[in-house]
């Protein structure tokens, strides 16, 4: 939307739609109407015949919308009457908009971002889903206001200039990932989970925010009582998340959230369902391949089995850098990479995966140890960064101020300290880590992730539920794991948690010493870290055969393979270490 109401230039919006030409290989769409531009690239999943955007509703109203409305068929009943001029799941947004104004999103039970003109207000209005599952950016200029799902497009654009932050820099060496509404990026915004933005004029002028989690506390039940619960929203949330005209799969790991889906999909599916795993070959890594094999076998699911070694670290990480432009230094983006574009090479646009398990049911072992006394080892949530004491970085931010301000807000008054710290992590680590590690690994290869563990009344069931049902003898997601011990015995759910890991710091070890020269000599590290600090690090992980500091090192060879692409405009080479001696 430009301010003064002349038309968008079209250089502009050429280059927006190319940036963004991955998230959409099936067509494209542009509707310009005064001062506002709305532009899609589309992956076709549901209404492929019809579902075209923008979609044009009444009085001039149109629509551009990423995601998936999941309840668009109990909308079109209700909004029954109402002249649809498609069956697309992203037309009932319009018109509940149109009803109902910018409170529509409420009723939306999906993952979506969403943009509507209305010209009869002059309002321009983008609203994004309860938990950040799908991305949306934005830039205000003198110019006018930029919106894109991705912030490479607002950069290619020329809207912004590629400027990092330093504070977010610290973040990300430390955290692994960035907190709160700015990104890394000087000048790009994201629209926060749940928000919704009106826009007159080039100008944000109100917002609006649905809560992804209730601000109330436990709801008191009998263990057979909420699986009886749990059974029902669980065939309820899984099932509308199969809802698509094309194929669909899922990812399986092995452990108690996958296996969950797995079990649910086999319920609801006549035919087998395709379950694809990675492994981690000539590594000391745990290997998830024989219990996954054995949990599809269990229910006669198709199981794939996709390998990731260190041929596929050296030549896929400048490549999954590129893709991560909002960065996330999460180690599990390499085997998501791979497992994406190994779903896409057998024709399928949509996986299911459990993300949001572990933050809904209490799963990960942070939360046992935040409700520790200090002196029997507890401690709050991420109370120490990566690089943190190691003498490697020119200056020490306080990169844990976005996550102190999180559990600020998240302090509810009938909140439970264990529901405060899950309410944390779903302010910040899950939307701007685990969701955006999934969006734009999958979205690089023309492929739809869904959550089911997200879906509001599936997500709202399993944070109320008390203490007692989530952790129970030294064990997170204790329900969940009930559920599966009759759902999937072959999952064995009760089993000490294996956890999940990467083998990073072995592949970077075997050949430390060269990586890292070539990684404190990039601009975005040198201006980052003290003279010879990194070579230090890297020699000492490769001396030690990785372990020690290698999640450092992992940092800030991810830092400076995204920064190379980024912020210095280079294209990624052959593998990561083409790609940093380039000049």
């Amino acid at each position: 939307m430009t301010a003064d109401g002349a038309p968008p230039p079209a250089g502009v919006l050429d280059a927006m739609e190319r940036a963004l030409a991955h998230r959409g290989p099936d067509g494209k769409g542009r509707r310009i109407r005064g001062g506002v531009a709305l532009l899609q690239t589309r992956l076709a999943i549901i209404d492929l015949a019809t579902g075209r955007q923008p979609i044009e509703g009444p009085n001039g109203a149109a629509l551009v919308a990423n995601g998936e409305i999941y309840n668009y068929v109990e909308l079109f009943d209700e909004l029954a009457g109402t002249p649809f001029r498609t069956k697309s799941d992203c037309e009932p947004p319009l018109h509940l908009y149109l009803k109902d104004g910018p409170e529509f999103a409420y009723r939306l039970r999906g993952m979506y971002a969403i943009a509507i003109d209305d010209p009869a207000t002059g309002r321009l209005v983008l609203a994004r889903d309860p938990f950040g599952i799908k991305p949306l950016y934005y830039a205000e200029t003198p110019g006018g206001f930029h919106f894109a799902s991705e912030p490479r497009a607002l950069l290619a654009a020329g809207v912004v200039r590629p400027v990092v932050r330093e504070a977010a820099r610290g973040e990300l060496l430390n955290l692994q990932f960035t907190t709160g509404r700015e990104t890394i990026f000087r000048g790009i915004s994201r629209v926060l989970p749940g928000e919704t933005l009106v826009v007159e004029r080039g100008r944000i002028a109100a917002r609006h925010r649905r809560p992804a989690l209730p601000a109330s506390g436990p709801v008191d039940a009998r263990a057979e009582t909420a699986l009886a619960t749990l059974d029902r929203l669980l065939n309820d949330a899984v099932g509308v998340h199969q809802r698509s005209d094309v194929p669909y799969a899922m990812f399986l790991s092995g452990g108690v959230d996958s296996s969950v889906l797995l079990a649910m999909m086999a319920r609801l599916n006549a035919t087998p369902v395709v379950a694809f795993t990675a492994g981690f070959d000539g590594t000391g890594a745990r290997d998830e391949r024989d219990h996954a094999r054995a949990v599809a076998a269990a229910v006669g699911a198709t199981h794939i089995e996709v390998p990731f070694g260190a041929e596929d670290f050296w030549t896929l990480l400048p490549r999954i850098a590129e893709a991560m432009d909002d960065p996330a230094a999460d180690y599990a983006v390499l085997p998501t990479f791979k497992l994406a574009a190994a779903a896409r090479e057998r024709g399928l646009k949509v996986v299911l995966s459990g993300e949001g398990g572990d933050e809904i049911f209490a799963g990960y072992g942070r939360y046992r140890r935040a409700l520790r006394p200090r002196l029997l080892g507890g401690r709050p949530l991420r109370h120490k960064g990566a690089l943190q004491g190691l003498g490697i970085l020119a200056a020490e931010a306080d990169w844990r101020a976005g996550i102190a301000e999180a559990e600020a807000a998240e302090a509810k008054a009938d909140r439970t300290t264990l529901q405060i710290a899950q309410a944390v992590d779903c302010a910040d680590w899950l939307p701007n880590d685990l969701l955006t590690k999934l969006d734009r690994c999958l979205m690089a290869h023309g492929v739809e992730g869904r959550v089911p563990f997200l879906d509001p009344l599936l997500s709202e069931f399993g944070f109320r539920l008390p203490n007692a049902l989530k952790l129970k003898k030294g064990q997170g997601k204790w329900l969940l794991r009930r559920w599966l011990e009759t759902g999937l015995k072959a999952a064995r759910p009760f089993d000490k948690k294996r956890g999940f890991t990467v083998p990073v710091g072995e592949w970077i070890a075997t050949r430390g010493r060269e990586l890292g020269t070539l990684v404190a000599r990039q601009p975005g590290v040198a201006e980052a870290c003290r003279p010879g600090a990194v070579e230090r690090l890297f020699v000492a992980v490769a001396d030690k055969g990785g372990g020690g500091h290698a999640a450092a090192a992992w940092h800030l060879l991810f830092y400076a393979l995204w920064h190379h692409r980024h912020v210095l405009g280079h294209m990624p080479g052959a593998d990561a270490f083409e790609t940093l001696a380039a000049e």
